[in-house]
């Protein structure tokens, strides 16, 4: 797609933790497009501050869940409520390998993650076909991603610390992940994939790979 075809693309914005801006969201976005055949769920939140669970506030827990969560689960709710005005849909996660492999100091973050790629993502892509026979929800779990949100984590003296457990020893660029959503979307590419979970994250694996 050409940069002015995406400049003309219509935009609507919400804060996805607030029922009736999600709602709201939906609606302006059925209004300019027509249908909605795919959603990709995709925001969330990463505290950067490591605090282990002793110490963790209730504060930054509930905040956590609910961007990340909760967030999903209206994000979720809307679409298909879309999916079975339509008769079809996909839907597409964006979880994270913290909910795989957990992550010290954030375990907020690693529930969070951990709810959506898990229980959320086995019931929906069950649920969905109740509205929609074809229709499929999947998820891609990211690792280290050079985003806004990990600014100053993810510098080049850092990345050999922080992929001392992944055998492509490289972080992700959001290219990677869009591209993986892209596929999992595609009823071409990925017709009969449902509740897969993909992950990003150059072979990552719950131990250390490399020594150095």
């Amino acid at each position: 797609m050409l940069a002015d075809e995406i400049d003309a693309m219509p935009v609507a914005q919400a804060d996805l933790t607030v029922e009736s801006d999600v709602d709201r969201l939906f609606a302006e976005a059925r209004d300019a497009l027509g249908t909605i055949d795919v959603c990709a769920a995709v925001a969330g939140i990463w505290p950067s501050e490591d605090v282990p669970v002793w110490e963790l506030a209730l504060a930054r827990w509930e905040e956590t869940m609910r961007a990340n969560l909760t967030a999903s689960f209206l994000v979720a709710r809307a679409f298909l409520r879309e999916v079975e005005r339509n008769g079809h849909g996909v839907l597409v996660f964006v979880g994270s390998t913290a909910g795989i492999f957990g992550e010290a100091g954030h375990a907020d973050y690693a529930a969070a993650k951990s709810a959506v790629t898990g229980g959320l993502l086995l019931s929906l892509k069950n649920e969905i076909t109740r509205i929609a026979p074809l229709g499929r929800v999947n998820a891609v779990a990211p690792g280290w991603t050079e985003t806004p949100m990990t600014r100053g984590h993810v510098a080049a003296e850092q990345v050999r610390a922080i992929s001392r457990t992944m055998a492509l020893r490289k972080v992700a660029q959001p290219e990677d992940v869009a591209a993986q959503v892209v596929v999992l979307a595609s009823d071409t590419l990925s017709s009969h994939v449902t509740g897969q979970l993909v992950v990003v994250a150059g072979g990552m694996e719950g131990r250390t790979l490399h020594t150095d």
